[in-house]
């Protein structure tokens, strides 16, 4: 218990006095380990549990006399156990709250009268005994049980008397071994730690340290002398965060640096706290991959030293290693002659470090590969046979990404890859350096080498991240890429080849943008060769699954060259031989502009270079896995406007239309999406409906298991709804029924577009009343209590159509509707503030003793107060709206009065929106009714504005401004304000209005103008004279 408790234990604070055990998993299992030791001691070891400590165990315990038996001696609150030592003190003492125990027999006894407080007396005893071997022991012999071995010498030395004691040492440390060993057991199986090239490099680093007048570091030690059976010096609790060790260097240039080493690298920590002797674990530098390359950012010495060692060993080794590879390479070519095609095992013999240094021997080398060149025979359709095993594993992968829905990827355009942080094994295999070494053979190796090891790298599994590393660590992206600058085109296949495999993994693609190499596969695509560009649209297809991605291929005129590659002008219905490597380009393409089309900028690059009727063309193709890219594009694109009606004059809405009715899901779903997202367009919503495309939509609604084809067909059939035809069309395939049905048991997404459908229907009355007698208004309001703020938009617009109908208002009451809906008011989305506000108005219309109801319910008024402050246009028109339906009740009014309502509208006159403009009069009418609120609304200026509305455009305007200036002209002053502005002519202009209200209101007003001024104006000039 010695070792795992300082080693394994987990603690607060190193001070003894005040540390506590954190509450961690291992630190239970330490415990529950102590626990069971102890626990069954006793019994398994009657002799060494009588063996009294050289110091007692004290600690505050939980206990109190009440829990212990009556064979001990209980005193009031204290507690002494019978047996006791040569000196008569108990070997068990209670002074709540010190326990004081002296044996482990007394500890045995002790747990098994403590129940469920076990395990919290073991760790109280833990915790006030940091040490306890030295209580239990003794100093002498505590050292000895630490170190992990008794001194036979020491041990004769106690004679035999001390032979029992020297057991319960050995048992000590058996015991202490068996927690170790299971811990260490549950760290190897959650992580892979390999501690052996950190020790090889820091004995490397030593002898850098004791090399005389070369020496280049002051220090190299552990902080811990202390190794465990896995060779890691780490407490157990970091080993299992991945940490080996730690690490004092101390170079000549700079301070001393604190490291620790890692499964994942090695970085620098916080350093030893003042306080002790415990580490600072935070993280305060990026990881590297191994010490030395650490201490090479760190310190200039070092770094010039080690630059130095490194020049002459490979001064030492260079030669013999260019021989080497002239060797390979003249077998290489040797074997090309054959009809066989090169395998790895012949390239791996390539050593592991070439210099390209231009010496005699290096040029001679040269010109021999530039000789034996001639006799290579490699042709482009050879190198493209080769390259098409590697493409037909690609086609489970495609035909996966064609399967998505584009609506993922439209919401995940503005989402960036998160880098996941590699587990970097020193340890790697042997695959993982012959990568490497083919990398190097890359670099160093002339037209035909490079190609013979091209070969050679295909024929791995590049799918694994293994060889993903290997080629990243030896700069071979910057490799691969480079090759495609050249002109021959086998290499380029070649490379691009590797590239296409590679980049399917997220961290290598995000390594190829990061060290330019998506340009150079950009600028391929202008290549003559359609197998070279058919791999660079594949790959970039690949990389541009990210936001920076997207916007270097469309910084590098990308866009515009992937659309090129589209212009295939090809018979779909008779495609000859030589047609098919055109059509496979245009494949490419396409998919290539689908990854790329999720970002906006991207969608309108697409629509400038002239994609949209390219995309149009090929929607005549019966290929699958042209279609679905195809239209996955469009989808993307179909959020622009411009887009949009292009989509429309290009006639795809036909074709689309038209592969409705195919029977694959993910282009079906994608068609929906585009309709959904084009008929806001009234003229797209009428081909629509010409071209049969409705009733190929209802008939998707029956495809209830896939959410996805549902999502996509209701949002269509919402759109389309638009239509008063189309509504007409969608009637008689009862596709009302089938929306009220789909009501329950779907997700949200497929909610929203149901209920923004049923919200276009219930504009007729006749619907209205089949959505009650379907049972649709239940469904309906539970739908209020959502958070989903499109769906409560949605359903407040069906619950204002709705409860214009007198027996759905009933139900709606019923269902306590009403209340749902004010709640909403509360909704931080303005969007639903004003919806809601929109319903109310008809519910409080309508509604039984609409007063009363709104009256009881609690904070409305102070609700509605609020909201005629918010800066939203919407929010303010439909809240005024709400205020003259509220004002009717001449309760309310009052209340309203007394909540200043009269100064909030009058502040709201001066706002140019026309709708706003409309429901303000119509509320400073209503609200006019009530005591002194006419004078109110003169005395805050609202007079001069309201003229100015006599002269809107709206028709609703100026006939609801009538309105509130006829009320407003019951008071005398006001009168004179009018006739000061001017109103007696539009007035008049107003008598000969169609609407009979209207009509008899203007002429009220110049009636009230006409008698009340002349009175008030007259007593205005009398007043002075008085």
């Amino acid at each position: 218990m010695g070792t795992s408790l300082s080693r394994a234990a987990q603690w607060t604070s190193t001070d003894s006095d005040h540390g506590k055990l954190e509450s961690t998993l291992m630190n239970e299992s330490l415990l529950s380990e102590i626990l069971r030791f102890v626990e069954h001691f006793s019994s398994k070891n009657p002799q060494e549990a009588e063996i009294l400590f050289e110091e007692p165990l004290q600690w505050r315990s939980t206990l109190a006399a009440s829990d212990f038996t009556p064979d001990y001696e209980i005193r009031e609150e204290d507690v002494e156990s019978q047996e006791k030592d040569e000196e008569g003190r108990p070997l068990l003492l209670l002074s709540p709250p010190t326990l004081c125990v002296r044996n482990f027999r007394q500890l045995s006894k002790l747990l098994g009268l403590a129940n469920e407080k076990k395990l919290l007396e073991v760790q109280a005893c833990v915790e006030e005994n940091r040490n306890p071997l030295v209580k239990i022991l003794g100093p002498s012999l505590a050292n000895i049980q630490k170190i992990g071995k008794a001194d036979k010498d020491k041990e004769q030395q106690q004679g035999s008397e001390s032979e029992p004691k020297m057991k319960l040492v050995r048992l000590l440390q058996s015991a202490d071994k068996h927690i170790l060993r299971k811990f260490m057991k549950e760290i190897s199986e959650k992580v892979d730690l390999n501690p052996n090239p950190v020790r090889k490099e820091v004995e490397y680093l030593k002898n850098v340290c004791s090399s005389g007048d070369n020496k280049v570091l002051k220090l190299v030690r552990y902080t811990s002398d202390y190794e465990f059976p896995n060779g890691c010096r780490a407490p157990l609790w970091r080993q299992l965060q991945g940490e080996i060790c730690y690490l004092v260097i101390e170079p000549y240039d700079t301070e001393t640096l604190y490291i620790t080493c890692s499964a994942t690298g090695v970085f620098f920590n916080m350093g030893i706290k003042p306080e002790g002797d415990e580490i600072n674990y935070e993280r305060t530098s990026e990881v590297f991959k191994d010490i030395v390359s650490l201490l090479r950012s760190k310190s200039q010495v070092f770094a010039e030293s080690m630059d130095i060692q490194d020049a002459r060993e490979a001064a030492r080794t260079s030669r013999p290693h260019v021989e080497l590879v002239d060797a390979q390479t003249q077998l290489s070519l040797k074997r090309i002659e054959k009809p066989e095609p090169p395998q790895v095992k012949d390239v791996q013999l390539i050593p592991s470090e070439v210099e390209e240094k231009k010496d005699p021997y290096n040029e001679k080398k040269k010109q021999q590969g530039a000789k034996s060149k001639n006799k290579a025979h490699f042709s482009e359709s050879s190198f493209a046979d080769q390259l098409s095993s590697m493409k037909i594993k690609n086609q489970k992968q495609q035909s996966d990404l064609f399967s998505e829905t584009s609506s993922d990827s439209d919401q995940s355009y503005e989402e960036e890859e998160q880098p996941v942080r590699r587990q970097r094994n020193t340890d790697q295999p042997s695959d993982y350096w012959q990568i490497q070494k083919l990398v190097k053979y890359l670099r160093a190796g002339d037209q035909t080498a490079t190609l013979l090891t091209l070969y050679a790298l295909m024929d791995y599994d590049l799918k694994q991240e293994m060889y993903h590393l290997a080629i990243q660590d030896s700069g071979g992206l910057k490799v691969l890429t480079n090759i495609l600058h050249l002109e021959e085109v086998n290499l380029q296949l070649g490379s691009l080849g590797i590239l296409r495999e590679i980049s399917l993994n997220p961290q290598t693609r995000r390594a190829i943008v990061d060290n330019g190499g998506l340009r150079s596969i950009v600028n391929a695509l202008d290549s003559r060769n359609k197998d070279v560009k058919a791999l660079a649209a594949e790959t970039i297809a690949n990389l541009t699954s990210f936001r920076r991605a997207r916007r270097t291929v469309r910084r590098y005129n990308g866009i515009s060259k992937l659309v090129k590659l589209l212009d295939c002008n090809v018979d779909f219905a008779n495609v000859d031989p030589k047609q098919e490597k055109d059509v496979e380009v245009a494949r490419f393409g396409v998919v290539a502009l689908w990854s790329c089309s999720r970002s906006p900028k991207n969608q309108e690059a697409i629509h400038k270079a002239g994609g949209i009727p390219l995309l149009g063309r090929l929607l005549k193709s019966p290929q699958m896995n042209i279609l679905i890219p195809v239209v996955g594009i469009l989808q993307n694109c179909a959020t622009e406007e411009s887009c949009q009606d292009a989509i429309q004059t290009e006639g795809i809405v036909k074709d689309l239309v038209q592969h409705l009715g195919n029977d694959n899901d993910a282009l079906r779903i994608h068609c929906a999406n585009v309709i959904f997202k084009c008929a806001e367009n009234k003229r797209t919503r009428t081909l629509v409906n010409e071209h049969k495309g409705l009733p190929a939509l209802v008939s998707l609604l029956s495809k209830t298991d896939n959410k996805q084809l549902m999502a996509a067909s209701t949002g269509a059939v919402w759109k389309c709804s638009l239509s008063s035809d189309n509504l007409d069309v969608f009637q008689d395939h009862k596709v009302l029924e089938i929306l009220i049905g789909l009501l329950t048991n779907q997700p949200e997404e497929v909610l929203v577009n149901v209920v923004g459908a049923l919200a276009e229907f219930a504009q007729k009355p006749a619907n209205k009343v089949t959505i009650r007698k379907c049972g649709g208004l239940k469904p309906l309001i539970k739908l209020l209590i959502g958070r989903n703020e499109p769906l409560l938009v949605n359903v407040t617009r069906v619950v204002e159509a709705c409860a214009t109908d007198l027996d759905n208002m009933a139900i709606i009451q019923e269902l306590d509707g009403i209340r749902l809906v004010w709640s909403l008011l509360k909704n931080p989305s303005p969007e639903v503030q004003s919806s809601a506000a929109w319903a109310l108005c008809p519910c409080i219309e309508n509604a039984k003793e609409a007063g009363e109801m709104v009256s009881s319910l609690m904070g409305a008024m102070e609700l509605v107060i609020d909201l005629l402050k918010s800066p939203d246009v919407r929010v303010l028109a439909s809240m005024c709206a709400v205020v003259a339906k509220i004002a009717k009740d001449k309760y309310n009014l009052a209340v309203l009065t007394d909540y200043e309502v009269v100064p909030l509208l009058a502040k709201l006159t001066d706002n140019p929106d026309d709708m706003l403009r409309c429901h303000l009069a119509q509320a400073i009418a209503q609200c006019c009714s009530w005591r002194n609120n006419r004078a109110a609304f003169g005395e805050a200026g609202v007079v001069p504005p309201l003229v100015l509305y006599l002269k809107s455009q709206d028709m609703k305007v100026r006939h609801s401004t009538v309105m509130a200036l006829h009320q407003l002209s019951k008071e005398s002053n006001n009168c004179i304000t009018m006739h000061g502005e001017g109103v007696v002519k539009p007035l008049i202009h107003f008598m000969g209005s169609d609407d009979e209200k209207v009509r008899n209101a203007a002429a009220d007003c110049v009636r009230n103008i006409r008698v009340l001024f002349p009175g008030q104006a007259r007593a205005k000039k009398a007043a002075p004279l008085s």
